[in-house]
């Protein structure tokens, strides 16, 4: 499993930030899209993913820098001549939003669109190979996160244990690889289950929407190896802006991933007001790495924070680190 973030700014891109979007590589080649900010289509452009190999559209919430870009993104694919149907899942309105667009526009998809509301999450299979859960959120309008595990985890052969009882290597491994009963020529019969080891844990991403009150992933963040959530002010910064946008804090933030003993955070959404370095166009004196210092003050495990194109693989050892150098900031 792998991220790949297409957007980190909140509210309006800068100039070297996009508004929200983050791609979640599967280990077959497909991927899923988490939230489509205005200009995500450009991003996607300078990566290797495919509308072909799109598999979902998740939306956490309908703020234009969330979603502005889908409509454009879905006319896209129909024009590359995708053929497969499409799953789009966000609050209730994402569908009403989607059809006024293609009315008044007059676009005609090749291809199906299925909308599937939030609440209709919970317990389906829509995605072959991946179990999809929803947490709602608190912020000006209604805004989830999702998390996205491992719905079937590879079990791998006790090999000490065949070679101790004697079992060479060969075709006979390969089916009990499988979980099946093979009879050897000494008249053993062996069964796979005996000869499989332990599954390992589940790998398990969570990726929320905009959220002033990151205590509500409690519950969600028990099994998970990683949260991505917005940071979009350091805790001074807030303080000035007030509570009405419902945003956190990078303090907030970190407290929340600490609590709850998670090994991996990923910080994005930040304010266009913090910049990467002096040719990001904001106000002298917001540097992003106080967001980044705030955040180390309160959590002690493997903190990033996102910039666009940054790519991270999760492993199956639950270890999160950059697969590309230069876009990724590490704290």
């Amino acid at each position: 499993m792998e991220l790949e973030f297409l957007g980190t700014s909140s509210g309006t891109p800068t100039r070297t930030r996009n508004v929200a979007g983050a791609a979640l590589r599967l280990d077959d080649g497909g991927w899923v899209l988490v939230d489509c900010g205005e200009g995500t289509q450009h991003r996607i452009l300078q990566t290797t993913l495919s509308l072909h190999a799109l598999r979902a559209v998740y939306i956490t919430h309908l703020h234009g820098d969330h979603c502005y870009g889908l409509p454009g993104l879905l006319a896209s694919a129909g024009m590359a001549n995708r053929a497969e149907p499409l799953l789009v899942v966000g609050p209730p309105p994402l569908e009403d939003y989607l059809r006024g667009v293609m009315a008044t526009t007059g676009l005609f998809l090749p291809y199906d669109v299925r909308c599937v509301g939030v609440d209709d999450v919970a317990g389906s299979a829509l995605l072959p190979g991946l179990t999809v859960t929803v947490t709602a959120l608190s912020h000006r309008v209604p805004s989830y996160a999702y998390g996205f595990a491992e719905a079937v985890v590879e079990r791998r052969l006790d090999t000490a244990r065949l070679r101790a009882d004697g079992v060479p290597a060969g075709p006979v491994w390969g089916r009990l690889q499988q979980g099946g009963t093979v009879a050897l020529p000494d008249g053993r019969t062996l069964r796979g289950t005996d000869y499989l080891l332990a599954p390992r844990k589940p790998r398990k991403i969570v990726i929320a929407g905009d959220n002033d009150t990151p205590a509500l992933l409690a519950g969600e963040l028990g099994d998970a190896d990683v949260l991505v959530h917005e940071a979009t002010y350091t805790d001074a910064v807030l303080a000035k802006v007030g509570p009405g946008p419902q945003h956190s804090s990078a303090r907030m933030v970190a407290q929340c991933a600490a609590a709850a003993q998670l090994p991996n955070l990923v910080l994005t959404h930040f304010s266009p007001r913090y910049q990467d370095d002096d040719k990001d166009g904001g106000p002298p004196g917001l540097a992003l790495a106080a967001l980044r210092d705030e955040a180390v003050a309160h959590y002690g495990g493997t903190l990033l924070l996102a910039s666009d194109l940054a790519r991270y693989r999760l492993d199956r050892d639950g270890t999160l680190a950059p697969v590309a150098t230069g876009h990724a900031h590490q704290a």
